[in-house]
């Protein structure tokens, strides 16, 4: 384990952790809501850090980024851990474990470094859980990275306070954020989250320079309201993200929602006229 960093003391040996809006209060021997950050001996640790469960090489449009190097590969990466509890999770059999529920690889940010050129990698994507919850473990990796040349591309659904996150901005070259839904209702009751934060995860990245890819996911019953597609829409285009790609992206029942329909192209299509209708120029 390594002591993580974005926590403060509270009492009784309880620590307070300010990596994400959820500020979880963890007392001894517990674990936030992520499950990767433990408090042991009044002290807050990632044991996630430098144990990823999860290596491959994947094309860059799986991230999915379109027009960022398209064509190319990286080196994906990712441990256990994520601070939000989708029901709709196509990645729960590591996403919502604890680090050492699973097998993973010990590789420190160094050896992350050399994996990426021994299979001639020069982008590292974080990627397939929440890399957020292991802030400290992707961020060192990625300034080593940055320092060698290497592309880092972040894949996360942006909830992150924003101390941590700026901290993490400068070693960062591409994003793709999930912006499952445009209403704190359904941000609540589907990912047990909120949607402020991810709207100032989106303007920070814009802001910092790094490109910027969105995905949203279309869920039958649940988002597929047309007026919330086009609240979301013009929201977009009226703060200036009318030249951010969207990726609308077809639903399919798993894990918590095995009765959810998929959805239908139709449906796909309409989200996607509307996103042009309103001024989004690159929609996939």
């Amino acid at each position: 384990m390594k002591e993580a960093e974005y926590y403060h003391l509270l009492y009784d040996g309880k620590v307070r952790c300010d990596l994400c809006p959820h500020h979880c209060v963890i007392a001894e021997g517990h674990r936030g809501r992520c499950r990767s950050r433990l408090c042991s001996d009044g002290k807050l640790y990632s044991e996630a850090y430098g144990h990823p469960c999860a290596l491959a090489i994947d094309p860059i449009e799986k991230k999915p980024l379109a027009w960022f190097h398209p064509g190319s590969e990286c080196l994906s990466i990712a441990c256990t851990g994520c601070n939000l509890s989708c029901k709709n999770c196509q990645n729960h059999d590591i996403s919502q474990v604890c680090p050492a529920d699973v097998p993973s690889e010990d590789l420190s940010p160094e050896g992350v470094i050399e994996l990426a050129r021994r299979y001639h990698q020069d982008q590292i994507a974080y990627t397939y859980t929440e890399p957020l919850t292991w802030m400290e473990y992707m961020r060192d990796t990625a300034k080593l990275a940055h320092n060698a040349g290497m592309r880092n591309i972040l894949v996360s659904a942006g909830y992150v306070c924003q101390e941590p996150l700026k901290d993490l901005l400068p070693y960062l070259d591409a994003a793709n954020i999930d912006l499952k839904f445009f209403s704190e209702t359904l941000y609540h009751q589907v990912s047990g989250a909120s949607l402020q934060p991810v709207l100032d995860t989106l303007k920070a990245i814009r802001e910092a320079g790094v490109w910027l890819e969105i995905t949203h996911l279309l869920i039958p019953t649940v988002n597929d309201d047309e007026k919330m597609t086009l609240a979301m829409c013009h929201w977009l285009v009226e703060q200036g993200f009318g030249d951010v790609p969207l990726h609308i992206t077809r639903f399919f029942p798993q894990y918590k929602m095995p009765d959810v329909p998929p959805t239908p192209l139709a449906e796909l299509e309409r989200a996607r006229s509307i996103a042009k209708e309103e001024g989004i120029r690159r929609v996939k």
